[in-house]
């Protein structure tokens, strides 16, 4: 696994959206390296776990800017990184198994047994309509019982301030971080622009 997580993050470290060098970006996309490597963990070779890592950075990049094109909210990037780096290692599982590594397994399509691949495309449709069938149920119990959205200020100023009554991570208009008393001047919505200027 940490072969995989090592080919992950320099091609791919800045912000999607953003486009510039970031923390976020650097720490996010090796965790997509991992999501990738982590069904095919004792399956596949250490060299098959670099490629495996280096495209699951890759696809873990674009599918987190897919939030920016389509509007959806996704703070912690679930979508980009978990489900897009998961979906990727389970078929990637199905192309680079080695029965050599694991005598109980399977070969993967890269040694001729395109059943693996057809198996494992099966299980990832199988896992999603689970995972969105209970989601949806969770969802709606929570939305019936307490609610799932907060008000419009909450929202803009943060639910680490809204909820847990301090900040743990602000950033200005331009993604810089913001620290010390300027994390609580920034909690203030900013003025309207007017068209005179």
């Amino acid at each position: 696994q940490r072969e995989s997580a090592s080919l992950s993050p320099p091609p791919w470290s800045s912000s999607p959206g953003v486009r510039r060098l970031s923390r976020c970006g650097f720490g996010g996309i090796p965790v997509g390296g991992l999501g990738a490597i982590t069904p095919a963990a004792g399956f596949v070779s250490p060299l098959s776990a670099i490629v495996i890592g280096f495209l699951g950075g890759t696809v873990c990049y674009f599918a987190v800017s897919l939030k920016f094109k389509l509007g959806y909210d996704d703070s912690l990037d679930v979508v980009g990184i978990h489900l897009a780096g998961g979906v990727l290692g389970a078929l990637a599982t199905g192309v680079f198994a080695s029965k050599v590594l694991n005598p109980g397994g399977a070969d993967g399509a890269i040694y001729g047994n395109f059943g693996l691949l057809g198996i494992q495309a099966i299980a990832v449709i199988a896992t999603i309509a689970y995972s969105v069938v209970v989601t949806a149920i969770i969802f709606k119990v929570i939305d019936l019982a307490v609610g799932v959205r907060v008000d419009e200020k909450s929202e803009y100023n943060g639910l680490d301030l809204s909820e847990h009554g301090e900040v743990g991570l602000v950033l200005d208009l331009q993604g810089h971080q913001l620290l010390g008393q300027e994390q609580q001047d920034q909690t203030i919505a900013p003025k309207p622009q007017t068209d005179e200027a």
